[in-house]
């Protein structure tokens, strides 16, 4: 897959060079010539400009790239105009940082597909996020085994868990599964409620809207998903 981070900071180029690392073309972009430098042999591409300029940023390879994040974090005012900018040249996917709670409404006000709060969240579980479609969330173990929780492959809805032999074909445990639901509140709106289904049986049966919970190793992980 093909990535452009901006901004190098301590978030932005972990990133990028673990997306790197995974064997992704990544573009890596910072206003600083020396975090351009830093990089340059760790990061796929390392480009030195502005990217709060229409003109410049538009002499990006846009259409072939799959994701574009936005990890500018010390100057909110610059990272707002550049997640803007890219917004209205329409990229597939488009992630910014926020850096506190204000920063992440005007994001979401912009429209941002999805926000990344670093003090929360590492670039080592983002990473993993964005290299393994179908995966909702992540918790590392260890550098080689991960528990994650993955959408449901539809081709096994109506299934058992028992019927899918993911122990067998894929050497991975499901721990439990996961649905969501809507139910009324007492002023007469909808909610949306999470139900985890506790530990899994080999009988349960498995429905597209459920959220698979596994643990296993990230190679057997990243083989199920693909």
């Amino acid at each position: 897959m093909k990535y452009i981070i901006i901004g190098l900071g301590n978030f932005g180029s972990s990133l990028a060079e673990k997306l790197t690392e995974q064997g992704n073309e990544v573009i890596g972009i910072d206003t600083d010539m020396s975090k351009v430098d830093a990089f340059k042999e760790r990061i796929t591409h390392t480009i030195c400009m502005d990217a709060t300029d229409e003109f410049t940023v538009s002499g990006l390879p846009l259409k072939d790239t799959d994701v574009v994040v936005v990890a500018i974090g010390e100057n909110q005012g610059a990272n707002v105009m550049t997640t803007a900018l890219f917004k209205s040249l329409k990229v597939k996917r488009l992630i910014s940082k926020a850096t506190n709670k204000i920063h992440k409404r005007v994001l979401q006000a912009i429209g941002v597909d999805e926000i990344v709060l670093p003090e929360e969240e590492s670039a080592e579980r983002w990473s993993k996020k964005l290299c393994l479609r179908g995966m909702v969330n992540s918790f590392e173990l260890s550098n080689d085994y991960s528990i994650v929780q993955v959408n449901m492959p539809e081709k096994y809805s109506g299934k058992s868990i028992l019927d899918i032999k993911i122990k067998e074909n894929y050497n991975l445990l499901v721990l439990t599964t996961i649905s969501h639901s809507e139910v009324d509140t007492a002023i007469g709106k909808s909610r949306s409620v999470t139900n985890v289904k506790g530990l899994a049986d080999p009988h349960d049966i498995l429905y597209k809207e459920d959220i698979l919970v596994v643990y296993g190793a990230n190679k057997d992980i990243q083989r199920f998903l693909k």
